[in-house]
């Protein structure tokens, strides 16, 4: 049996490829394809099936492009209403490729049409027994060191599917034997859980131990811990889920990026069009054009951009060459962000050559931070920690609030826009989102705290940490 594992860090999403005797599957596949269809030619393997998990919320999947360039079936939980062609998958469904055998499990929870996926490769049983099963591949229904969240149906409620998945974790998957392979469908980082490790695979048997949401008492308190204190969740989850019930247009239709000029720029800016800056934070923060939104297209460029932007936003792009120009508009396409209205022609270069307005955004160290914070010219209140509620309490500045970044957006402080206003994050990346954030809605004394909470950490200044229970 051929099994691989395709990890794009960038959307924190592992899709495979199972293949045995010439034939392979694909699982969750991501947008752009072309990496599964290298990947079976290398294998001498035709893709004769593509299996999808659930209908998945933050991302757009390339099912249907997959399907339409390979000829091959498309398999989702009968619960999802696929309105494209597909074979429908119930509780004990198999599929049979070569030696591999690929049983369904219904395992409703993080999504009504869940589906985990149990793998067994029959060229490993011996003359005496039936080959056991290798590998689970759960999707967003068990992560490693989590459990998919339970609010991303529009037809149940979170008690309804926390209760639900319990009983798929405790009836179905915690059945099967301790040593087969746990592959899930995300890893730390997504925002389809909350307390993921970084591993990328484990096994039922270490999950059982380990996994925190497995070792809750009654079903009753599962789903009263599920349901509770919940990360935000992105608005263009629940439509990327849609997209995905139908099926993405191909990425070949996308029509060509119109290159603009400045002047042209400048002239949605003041139609209030979203101009969204790719570069490094630190070259945002030396020179960039008004009201423009830093989200360097290093780390989760795309699902920052789709949580703070939505899929209908239409950015004007703003980058250092063509290649990142095109390298973010394919990183937009994966969560749905299709419709952009073109990118500044010749970068920030050509913005400076039209003489052009330039804003910088002031930076302080966490050694001139702590300064301030002692000498009374800065307040605890005036510096808001972006990171998510769990970084804080694990460890944050002595009467500094958290402000995460998730929800940022839609509840910008309602202050004096005149005060100064200090900002950090981990480690400096979604600082600078909410700097830039601050800057466009109109506050004009906002400092990002270079290096984050990490050196604040590192530098050996005081922090509290909270005390509270895991997940």
């Amino acid at each position: 049996m051929y099994f691989e594992q395709f990890y794009l860090t960038c959307l924190a999403h592992a899709s495979y490829m199972i293949g045995s005797e010439g034939e392979a599957a694909v699982v969750d596949p991501q947008r752009d394809v072309d990496i599964y269809l290298k990947a079976a030619e290398e294998k001498n393997l035709v893709i004769r099936h593509i299996f999808e998990t659930h209908l998945h919320a933050d991302f757009v999947s390339g099912h249907k492009e997959l399907a339409a360039r390979t000829g091959a079936k498309i398999y989702i939980g009968a619960q999802a209403n696929a309105e494209f062609s597909h074979v429908p998958l119930t509780d004990g469904s198999e599929v049979k490729m070569g030696a591999v055998r690929i049983r369904a499990l219904e395992t409703p929870g993080h999504t009504p049409e869940s589906v985990c996926l149990v793998i067994t490769d029959e060229d490993q049983r011996s003359e005496a027994k039936s080959a056991q099963p290798s590998a689970v591949l759960t999707g967003d229904t068990l992560f490693i060191g989590d459990v998919g969240r339970p609010d991303l149906s529009r037809t149940h409620t979170p008690r309804e599917l926390a209760g639900l998945l319990y009983d798929s974790l405790h009836q179905k998957l915690m059945t099967l034997p301790d040593g087969v392979m746990v592959y899930p469908a995300h890893g730390a980082g997504s925002l389809c859980g909350r307390a993921m490790r970084a591993e990328r695979s484990s096994t039922i048997g270490q999950e059982r131990l380990t996994n925190y949401a497995l070792q809750i008492a009654t079903r009753e308190e599962f789903i009263g811990r599920l349901t509770t204190n919940l990360p935000a969740r992105p608005e263009y989850f629940l439509e990327d889920a849609e997209i995905n019930r139908s099926g993405a247009a191909t990425l070949t239709e996308l029509p060509p990026l119109p290159a603009l000029s400045p002047a042209e720029v400048q002239a949605l800016l003041r139609e209030n069009a979203n101009l969204l800056d790719l570069r490094a934070g630190e070259e945002f923060a030396a020179g960039h054009v008004p009201e423009s939104i830093s989200i360097a297209l290093s780390g989760q460029f795309a699902s920052w951009a789709g949580g703070i932007l939505g899929i209908h936003s239409k950015p004007v792009l703003i980058g250092d060459s063509e290649a990142q120009i095109e390298e973010a508009r394919l990183r937009l396409a994966r969560v749905g962000i299709e419709d952009l209205r073109g990118y500044l022609a010749g970068g920030l270069a050509a913005w400076r050559k039209a003489r052009l307005p330039l804003v910088k955004t002031a930076q302080i160290s966490v050694q001139e931070l702590s300064q301030k914070l002692r000498e009374g010219s800065l307040r605890s209140v005036d510096v808001l920690d972006v990171r998510r509620e769990g970084e804080w309490q694990a460890g944050h500045i002595p009467q500094v609030q958290c402000r995460a970044l998730d929800t940022f957006a839609q509840g910008l402080p309602a202050s004096d826009r005149e005060r100064v206003v200090a900002v950090h994050c981990k480690s400096g990346y979604r600082s600078m989102i909410a700097c830039s954030l601050l800057e466009r809605a109109g506050y004009h004394n906002v400092i990002n705290v270079a290096g984050g909470f990490d050196a604040w950490h590192a530098a050996g200044l005081p922090e509290v940490v909270e005390q509270f229970a895991r997940a």
